[in-house]
């Protein structure tokens, strides 16, 4: 089980992304626009850069949703490797069944 702090920063990117994503994407269209002049591309990197650096959405990292493992993570049901052993095992996932020899 991972750390209860880590988690609830994980979520606190979460809203934070959520939160200013509309606001990232109108500055970084600016930004790199070409057919902008250079001051107003440069002014709306520097209000891009103002804002909160968690805000970003590559400071997102995924967790288990049972256990808040970061690693072995498997995106198509949210879990890790661990939890996804222990739900096979218990005969919670349909389809999977983990074989024992």
């Amino acid at each position: 089980m991972a750390k209860k702090a880590m988690i609830e920063r994980e979520k606190k990117r979460e809203r934070l992304v959520a939160k200013y994503a509309a606001k990232r994407a109108e500055l970084k269209e600016i930004a790199n626009d070409e057919s902008r002049p250079m001051e107003e591309r440069f002014k709306a990197r520097l209000k891009l850069a103002k804002l909160p650096r968690n805000s970003s959405a590559t400071r997102l990292h995924n967790r288990c949703q049972l256990t808040g493992r970061p690693h072995a993570y498997y995106r198509k049901l949210k879990v890790s490797r661990i939890a996804l052993r222990d739900l096979g095992s218990n005969g919670q996932i349909p389809g999977m069944v983990k074989s024992s020899w």
